[in-house]
């Protein structure tokens, strides 16, 4: 007696190839509206759903599966129910092809609410649920690219192997986990008036395998967890270099998050998710040098990063050490080629450029997960509150505006030296503020005179601001929020430095 096959896909790719397969192979095929026809204009005969059930498919196609012949033949198990079988006329289905509706790919382009809802498949959900659940006897091919795996196997061994219809059924599951949280959250977007949903799902699809994760005794892997449209590593191309490593990922993402600060010209180097050095400039490859300079010891084995194309020169002065990764919106005619003079330099690109941040920040920890908006914080000087007795230069200004946007991407404690288009110096990571001035003045290659110190918290003490004054410091950027800001100020204005509050802090954990 013939198996059958319930065939019903949206994603109609190489269904026909597959199908062939498995009439050849002794399948009698069943299959609803639109993928009966595509099957039936290629020459293949199918059953159609309606012939099965004698219920027609109502509701513009709404209800077309959901019906107990197509689901007690696929939930029956041998041994147990054959009462039903025979006295319902139920047919033993053994392969379920399925595939749902496309929510994501419609969301991710122009729609309305009423194209999104006409989206969300329930047919479908329904059928790879019930035949995943009973994977003892039924395979769930949920997938375009599981057709040739299951064909190799099928040749191999005239059937499905158990092992293999596990594997299936837990694909199945992840998938339907995964369209219900695109879903839910897309719903939440528009339902609910909370910026924090009550139940926040994530999941991934693997992107990769990487060789190891932050040391090599980790396993770690890249997934895809969401698609906002912002600029992105999953976006990016890479043109030259080994494989990302998770470090490697983790750093671009820190370098490229920081750059898309500025709407000048900017370059940053990123070492182990802290910058070494950035620097503005309406020439990028100025910007570099100006990164570069800030300490040219440490962006050895980092990552660059740029909000405009890297030019030839920019990347002749890259080509004179030792470059992990560089990644920009694009690069201009031969800046690649000079690049890939290093062998196992990354060279990545993300041509359409999207600067704008949306989602959430996710951190795991025991048992759970701390989930925060993105730190979308604009620091603009006009809204600075001046506390000093002596007024900023325009010059000071656009230090501090440059060094708080800066320190946001620093982790804390912070504390930045910078002039108006480049850091000197950089403390980061330190449990103690006036440490962190210490290792900026410490760090510091190029002349701290006259610059700016920007902070990511307030100063609890006045020493962080008299240790800036040793080292040259003439202005500084902070919250403010301090039980001693009449401290800290009393100090700024004894050595007649300005200094002025933004009224939020930027730590980084």
């Amino acid at each position: 007696m013939p198996k059958k096959a319930l065939i019903s896909v949206s994603d109609k790719r190489d269904i026909v190839e597959f199908a062939s397969f498995l009439k050849e192979n002794d399948y009698d095929i069943i299959s609803s509206g639109g993928t009966a026809s595509v099957l039936r204009d290629s020459g293949i005969d199918v059953k159609e759903v309606k012939e099965v059930t004698g219920f027609p498919e109502i509701l513009g196609g709404r209800v077309k599966t959901l019906h107990p012949k197509i689901h007690g033949g696929i939930l029956y198990q041998v041994g147990k129910y054959e009462k039903d079988v025979e006295e319902h006329a139920l047919p033993e289905i053994d392969i379920v092809v399925v595939n749902l509706y496309p929510f994501q790919k419609v969301i991710s382009g122009d729609h309305d609410l009423n194209q999104a809802i006409e989206n969300i498949d329930i047919g479908g959900v329904a059928l790879l649920r019930a035949a995943a659940k009973n994977n003892e006897r039924v395979a769930i091919v949920s997938d375009p690219d599981q057709y040739k795996e299951i064909m190799d196997e099928m040749e191999e061994n005239n059937e499905i192997s158990q092992n293999m219809r596990n594997k299936l059924a837990v694909r199945a599951f992840q998938q339907t986990t995964e369209y219900d949280a695109t879903i839910s959250a897309y719903l939440q977007e528009r339902y609910e008036d909370t910026i924090l949903p009550t139940i926040y799902q994530i999941t991934g699809k693997k992107v990769q395998d990487l060789r190891y994760g932050e040391n090599p005794n980790q396993k770690a892997a890249f997934y895809r967890t969401e698609t906002t449209g912002e600029s992105s590593i999953l976006k990016a191309k890479k043109h030259h270099g080994k494989a990302l490593s998770y470090n490697n990922i983790n750093d671009l993402e820190g370098a490229m998050d920081l750059v898309k600060e500025f709407e000048k010209p900017t370059v940053a180097a990123i070492k182990h998710t802290n910058p070494t050095g950035v620097g503005t400039e309406e020439d990028i490859a100025e910007a570099y040098r100006k990164a570069y300079a800030c300490d040219t010891k440490s962006i050895y084995g980092g990552i660059i990063a740029a909000n405009r194309p890297i030019s030839v020169e920019m990347a002749e002065e890259m080509d004179k050490i030792f470059v992990e990764a560089s990644i920009a919106p694009g690069y201009e005619d031969g800046a690649i080629e000079v690049l890939k003079n290093k062998k196992n330099i990354r060279i990545m690109e993300l041509p359409d450029w999207d600067p704008e941040r949306r989602g959430y920040e996710i951190k795991k920890v025991t048992e759970g997960m701390l989930v925060q908006e993105r730190n979308r914080s604009k620091i603009n000087k006009e809204d600075f509150e001046v506390v000093s007795e002596r007024q900023p230069t325009e010059d000071e200004l656009e230090a501090m505006e440059f060094g708080y946007k800066v320190v946001k991407h620093v982790k804390s404690n912070s504390i930045v030296f910078t002039k108006k288009d480049q850091t000197v110096g950089i403390g980061a990571g330190q449990m103690s503020r006036v440490d962190a001035v210490h290792i900026a003045n410490m760090k510091a290659m190029l002349d701290t005179e006259g610059a700016t110190m920007a902070s990511d918290a307030f100063f609890p003490f006045r020493d962080g601001v008299d240790a800036a004054h040793g080292a040259g410091i003439t202005s500084v950027v902070q919250p403010g929020g301090s039980i001693r800001d009449d401290e800290v100020i009393e100090a700024v204005n004894e050595h007649d430095m300005s200094m002025v509050f933004t009224g939020f802090r930027v730590f980084k954990h």
